[in-house]
């Protein structure tokens, strides 16, 4: 879109938006808890919004009537207290200089939840909806022929009505199944692995000589009584990349050929290549874009020839990478003149993979849990924005924010809350007054969280409840203070005794909404279809898992 239909359009959208900040007639359906706030602070934030409204328009018109640019760096498996911090560098032997110095130069989301593991916290940010609403339970590893659906709504589809050029760099992990692929999803461009690091760096013969993956390469038994020749996982696709309305291609890898901690390496770096590619690219087009950046590293589990980090684990030289290629990230905004009009999110997706706890160089922390666990340290993590000339640099935020808020506040700055689906519940909150405004302004005290399809724990200020047990009253379900007790090891019946009825309370409204918008299906398919050039072996994989179904 030319610059001059992006102003009207933008202008309209925000003329439109008005003190409620919606442009229907019918307002967004969020869960029940943020309609319980409403109830009490609506009329204060609706004459806020009429305040951001104006700020908005000032800020488009400073940047010659365009919205910001948004690039979100999303990394993996990294627990709260890992990065952004001198102190904890020395604590670790983990250094993050650039990491360290983008957190002064815009605000520190001190208390982002995520969800517990990769698919579902990605998923979470692309449709502003908690996974389960979505019918996404887990991680998978192998082929499911499952996704996520056409029908979801993602935050680049939403951008896309509004004028953005998009693209995707890096993991995805959002399925399968041709319609769950990024450029099949709102994104122009995308190159992304079809599964994820268990396959591209775990399940290698370097792994199983690290004494990292057991079992599944040839060389680590005779094998002598195994008849089954298709239990292990084989013939799987690597790394593809598509553009919008078009085929996929797998690149990289020929047929018959194995995959090495080699080829993973030289993915991270394609891939770090090609975000600064596409930075460039995107910044020579006359319309405001929205890239992710979802690197690979540091999740990682072979040695390298010699560490480089004080800390010496295949996981800790990796976050160390991920600093210094960040850095080479900042420097091309810099350079392509993009800087002072693009927002950038840098946060992990979840805590780390204490499964590896140790030798990886990575560790628990502050908070007690990781990777698949509801406990805070599986879902807090460090997140920070930087917006020059909006968010106040080196500020901070104590306020609950959800990563699916990404979702609805991205597209309120881009004028583009009008897209955001009205027949389904939108979990995200718009923090845009967080943003402009400072701490204090966040607009949710609360969470709830899920492993799968099971609900937890629920957070509200600073206490939070264990969900009870099947057939255990409500009364007697563990409650913590996460201040005092940010470890969960604690429970303290003084908490519970004048709380656990109002956790049970926020539950039944969660489930109400629950049953007036039932959850939405995962999506379901062939495998790898939509990907042009499969070698022989993928299409045997498929072959035989559609052999069963």
């Amino acid at each position: 879109m030319r610059q001059t239909s992006w102003v009207a359009a933008v202008g309209a959208a925000v003329t439109l938006m008005g003190a409620s900040a919606y442009a229907e007639d019918k307002p967004i359906i969020h869960d029940g808890e943020y309609n319980y706030l409403r109830a009490q602070f609506g009329e204060q934030w609706d004459a806020q919004d009429l305040e951001i409204d104006g700020r908005l328009a000032e800020i488009y018109e400073a940047n010659g009537g365009t919205p910001p640019n948004i690039l979100y760096v999303l990394i993996d498996d990294v627990s709260f207290g890992q990065m952004g911090n001198r102190a904890m560098n020395y604590v670790t032997g983990i250094d993050t200089p650039n990491i360290n110095d983008f957190a002064t130069q815009g605000m520190s989301l001190m208390r982002m939840y995520t969800e517990p593991s990769c698919t579902p916290t990605r998923t979470a940010f692309l449709t502003g909806r908690q996974p389960y609403r979505a019918g996404v339970e887990e991680v998978k590893v192998a082929l499911v022929g499952e996704g996520l659906a056409a029908e979801e709504v993602t935050i680049a589809e939403i951008l896309k009505k509004v004028g953005y050029n998009t693209a995707h760099v890096g993991k995805w992990h959002q399925g399968d199944i041709e319609q769950a692929y990024a450029h099949n999803q709102g994104f122009d461009w995308a190159a992304f692995p079809l599964h994820q690091q268990v396959q591209l760096s775990l399940m290698t013969r370097e792994a199983m000589q690290a004494n990292n993956m057991l079992g599944l390469h040839s060389s680590g038994q005779s094998n002598q009584f195994a008849l089954d020749q298709r239990f292990k996982p084989y013939g799987l696709v690597t790394g593809i990349e598509g553009e919008a309305g078009g085929m996929a291609r797998e690149v990289d890898l020929a047929p018959g050929e194995e995959w090495t901690q080699a080829h993973y390496v030289e993915m991270n770096e394609r891939y770090q290549r090609q975000t600064l590619e596409q930075l460039e690219r995107l910044a020579g087009e006359d319309a405001p874009f929205f890239m992710q950046y979802w690197p690979l590293y540091p999740l990682n589990f072979v040695y390298p020839d010699q560490s480089t980090s004080r800390n010496g684990g295949f996981m800790a030289d990796k976050l160390e990478v991920i600093d210094d290629w960040f850095g080479e990230v900042l420097a091309k905004l810099d350079e392509v003149g993009a800087a002072d009009n693009t927002i950038v999110v840098f946060m992990a997706d979840n805590g780390l993979m204490y499964h590896y706890e140790g030798t990886s160089g990575l560790s628990q922390l502050i908070y007690r849990g990781g990777k698949t666990q509801h406990l805070e340290g599986g879902v807090r993590t460090d997140a920070f924005v930087r917006w020059p000339g909006v968010v106040e640099p080196g500020s901070a935020a104590g306020d609950i924010i959800h990563v699916s808020d990404l979702f609805t506040t991205f597209a309120r700055i881009a004028g583009a809350t009008d897209h955001i689906p009205r027949d389904r519940v939108i979990d995200g909150i718009d923090q845009t007054a967080l943003l402009l405004e400072g701490e204090g302004n966040s607009r949710r005290d609360y969470v709830y969280n899920y492993e799968g399809l099971t609900m937890r724990s629920v957070v509200k200020q600073e206490f939070k409840m264990h969900v009870a047990a099947p057939g255990v009253p409500g009364a007697a379900a563990p409650v913590f203070n996460v201040y005092r007790d940010p470890r969960e090891e604690n429970p303290l019946v003084g908490y519970s005794l004048w709380s656990g009825a109002s956790f049970q309370d926020m539950i039944k409204r969660h489930h109400k909404m629950i049953a007036k918008y039932p959850h939405l299906p995962l999506g379901k398919g062939t495998p790898y279809e939509g990907i042009e050039n499969l070698r022989p072996e993928s299409l045997e994989t498929r072959e035989v898992f559609m052999s069963w179904q």
